[in-house]
Formats: structure tokens, sequence, C-alpha cells
């Protein structure tokens, strides 16, 4: 029973079916299976073959964005059956996710939070126009690994820069990896301001990010 649920989880994301996904994670907490393994040996297992098929050019953007929909939806079922202790267990690391100072946008911001709970981030979404001090005490009080913040217009991109130097000026810079993404930005724009690396794509920033906390990137 637990298979056909694993397989049915995995291919609702790999056809892009987030009403398949709904129905494939009632199944797997009405038949009691265990909701980690649901994730990781369902979901993110579809999400895998997803990345896969847009790493080889056989998928774009927009599939991309459905199939992290579906993923949201059933992860957010199966969550519910998730405790403290086994998300810590599995947790990659903790995300914090926000769009900089004056910036409204954040649907590319969705579409890489789902993807990094894809692959078993703990991610907090403080939402849009975050000023950066806000932004500070969040990832200190809830221990964030990795700030992460979004930007899809020229003229809040400075915003991006107050979050550096608001970390550098209270000495905890060295707390955290900071990475920025959205369509103003660059990597040299994100090496010009001392943050960390900078994410061109979902797929890109979840790869930046597992790499940060192994330590792969400087």
């Amino acid at each position: 029973m637990s298979e056909k649920i694993m397989k049915d989880l995995k291919e609702a994301i790999v056809n892009l079916d987030p009403d398949a996904a709904v129905v494939a994670a009632n199944a797997a907490m009405a038949a009691k299976v265990n909701p980690v393994d649901a994730i990781e040996q369902g979901l993110s297992e579809g999400m895998n073959v997803i990345v896969e098929m847009f790493d080889e050019g056989e998928l774009f953007m927009p599939q991309i964005i459905i199939a992290a929909h579906a993923f949201g939806k059933a992860c957010d079922i199966l969550q519910e059956g998730v405790s403290t202790e086994e998300s810590a267990k599995m947790s990659n690391g903790k995300v914090l996710f926000f769009s900089v100072a004056g910036d409204i946008h954040d649907i590319g911001k969705k579409i890489v939070k789902t993807m990094l709970q894809a692959n078993n981030f703990e991610v907090k979404d403080l939402g849009r126009d975050v000023a950066s001090d806000v932004v500070i005490k969040e990832a200190l009080s809830w221990g964030a690994d990795i700030v992460a913040g979004s930007a899809l217009m020229t003229t809040t991109m400075p915003a991006s820069r107050e979050v550096v130097s608001g970390m550098v000026e209270q000495g905890v810079r060295d707390k955290f990896k900071i990475i920025f993404g959205g369509a103003p930005m660059s990597a040299a724009w994100c090496e010009e301001i001392g943050a960390d690396g900078y994410g061109d794509n979902a797929v890109e920033a979840v790869q930046l990010a597992k790499d940060l906390v192994k330590g792969k990137a400087v």
C-alpha cells in the first residue's frame, strides 16, 4: 500500500498535477504512512525528476512553477504529521526568506521557497517589503543558516546592501550565509555588497544553498 502511495506522490509531481498530489497526500495520511518518508521518498523524488528534466532542457520555468505548486499543496498536508524533532532531523538547514524593503513582488520567491522545501530545508518566509532590521532580528531569533532576499525592481536593489551592512554593523555577519536573487540582481552585485552568492533561478538557488551549508561556497 505504501509503495503505491509513494509512487502516486512522485507521479503527481512529475505529471504536474496538483490535484493528484493532494489526493495522494491525503491517502498517505489516511493510511498512516510516515509523513517524512512520504515527503522524502515520494514528493522529493518527483521534484528530483523535475529538476533533472529542467537541467536537460526538457522542462521550462512554467512547468517548474506547476510542479512546485503541486509539491507545496501536498507538503502542507503531510507536514501536519511531522513532529518538530522529525523536522529537525530531516532538515538540511534553515533559510530565512524575504523580499527586500520597498519590493512587493514574491512570485519567484515562492517558487524558490517550495524548491528548497522539496530539498529538505526549513524555510521561514517573512513576506514582502521587509526592512533590513526586521530581517536581522528574525535571523538571529530563529537561528537561520541562510538569509535569502529577493528584489524584482532596480529601485529596491540598494535595500539588499542594507541587510549585509546592517549585519556587519551589529557584528553578526559571520553567523549567516546571505544570498540574493531577482531580475535586477547579479553575481557581480552580490559580490559588491558582500553577500555570499546569487541565484539566477530556482534550481541554481537550491544548489547554492546546498553548497553554502556544506561549506563548498564562500
